[in-house]
């Protein structure tokens, strides 16, 4: 199967570089992606919104060999979700990595930009939870690997049109929650809940880390996504 592999915020193509050779392994096709004006001046990265991120990873599938499953960490996972709903007939599986999928209209999260763009905003920016796993060495090659983002890409809502995504089975790997806990947090922000529900099928695996797995625990990682596309 062909697996397009979408980071988060501030990543590229090479976060993926620890677990593509498990998915090779398994007989699978992995194509990391870097999204469009990541790393980019102002100049450039003003054009690029969500809608560009998302057209670039439907690109990828239209491309690609059929089927296709999407894996989208953290921010990605609004991507990966976009492009479902572009073709929810040639993707088999979505998998999200210590996220969960958006409601329509629903953002990443707005972070402070810097000569406009949003720059990695370090580690104190994140709780405790989500990065106690990575130790000092890990974290300082993450964020001398960090790039900038453009700030639409944090901050536009999502577009959702067709309902044929919920027919599309789900992976959630969670960092640390299990299918209850998650499902009792989504209830806070009822348009996720709802849009959570509405989805037919979705299997929720806990890793045990932190938000970074491809980072702290890629083997892991890597045979959960395995273990997802059997």
């Amino acid at each position: 199967m062909d697996v397009i592999l979408v980071p988060g915020l501030w990543l590229d193509a090479s976060s993926w570089d620890s677990v593509i050779p498990a998915l090779e392994r398994a007989g699978h096709r992995a194509s990391p992606l870097t999204l469009p004006g990541v790393g980019a001046p102002a100049a450039i990265a003003e054009g690029i919104g969500i809608a560009e991120w998302v057209a670039a990873v439907v690109a990828e599938i239209d491309a690609a060999q059929h089927p296709v499953a999407l894996v989208g960490h953290s921010g990605g996972g609004n991507v990966v979700w976009g492009a479902a709903d572009a073709r929810p007939d040639k993707v088999a599986r979505v998998i999200f990595v210590d996220t969960v999928p958006p409601a329509p209209g629903m953002g990443i999260s707005e972070f402070d930009a810097v000569d406009g763009v949003v720059p990695f905003p370090g580690w104190r920016a994140f709780d405790e939870p989500d990065v106690r796993d990575l130790d000092e060495p890990t974290r300082a090659r993450i964020a001398a690997q960090a790039q900038s983002v453009p700030i639409r890409t944090t901050s536009d809502g999502i577009a959702l049109k067709d309902p044929a995504r919920y027919g599309i089975p789900v992976t959630v790997l969670a960092g640390t929650m299990d299918a209850a806990a998650l499902h009792d947090l989504i209830q806070n922000w009822p348009a996720s809940a709802a849009e959570y529900a509405a989805i037919s099928d979705v299997e929720v695996v806990t890793l045990g880390s932190g938000h970074w797995p491809q980072f702290s625990k890629p083997t892991e990682l890597a045979d959960a996504m395995v273990e997802a596309l059997r």
